[in-house]
């Protein structure tokens, strides 16, 4: 397996190819390259399987890779190497985007080459980097990469109704597509929703969207119920809470 790493700092580079020799043994052909123009002409020459892109470079955006490749180009995995801020990691995770956050570390890079191996082909990296390059573009986060069996599903936030826990799965219930089992626990999708106003969490199964509740039932110690008439539980602890949030909504 090739790999290019575009990074403007050496020590950068340095370190990232240490790393992958050291603890991803699948990796037996490593290339690099200062800047994004050099790194294009490394893929075209190379035909990597994965690169790994500094996000920030000097005269280029690493967003902007794939603006030099058309769709049908793009047949290898792409994992940022950032230190960028927290609204930013924050817009890579809700966009399924893989990034390692600098200083780099060796769980932190086999464990994001193993995740890339593993959907390599089949993740919609195009439509994946458009819905980022929007997101950071307009500082607005309105959609969410749910990770399926086929690659990532794209869905807008107004459009999810509620997700529900099921063990270390997730059930997202939306309007257009149905529900959607996600292999990742609920606390994975109320810590990345957590500030989007919209979404409450009434109890540790449920994450509501605030703006498709149906009813509030005051009966069998209170629930809700949905837009989809799912009904949803509320906990005792968090009642009071509750209809505060209801007295913003």
């Amino acid at each position: 397996m090739k790999a290019i790493i575009i990074d403007d700092e050496q020590k950068a580079r340095n370190l990232l190819r240490i790393l992958l020799k050291e603890n991803c043994p699948q990796i037996k052909d490593i290339h690099e390259a200062e800047g994004l123009p050099e790194g294009v002409r490394l893929i075209n020459e190379i035909k990597p399987e994965i690169i790994f892109l500094d996000i920030e470079m000097p005269g280029y955006s690493g967003i902007e890779l794939l603006d030099f490749f058309s769709p049908d180009q793009i047949d290898f995995e792409i994992i940022f190497t950032t230190a960028y801020s927290e609204y930013a990691i924050k817009a890579f995770e809700l966009n399924a985007v893989d990034y390692l956050l600098k200083p780099l570390r060796d769980e932190q890079v086999e464990s994001a080459v193993s995740k890339a191996i593993h959907q390599r082909g089949n993740s919609n990296v195009n439509e994946r980097f458009e819905e980022l390059k929007n997101t950071l573009k307009t500082s607005s986060v309105r959609k969410i990469g749910l990770p399926v069996s086929n690659g990532i599903l794209f869905v807008k936030f107004d459009d999810i109704i509620l997700l529900e826990a099921d063990r270390m799965y997730t059930q997202v219930f939306t309007l257009s597509d149905g529900e959607i089992l996600v292999s990742k626990p609920l606390k994975y999708f109320s810590d990345l929703l957590s500030d989007s106003n919209e979404f409450y969490q009434p109890h540790r199964s449920f994450l509501i969207n605030l703006k498709h509740m149906k009813q509030y039932v005051n009966q069998d110690g209170g629930y809700i119920i949905m837009d989809n008439q799912k009904n949803v539980s509320i906990s005792r602890d968090r009642r009071d809470e509750f209809f505060q949030v209801m007295q913003n909504v």
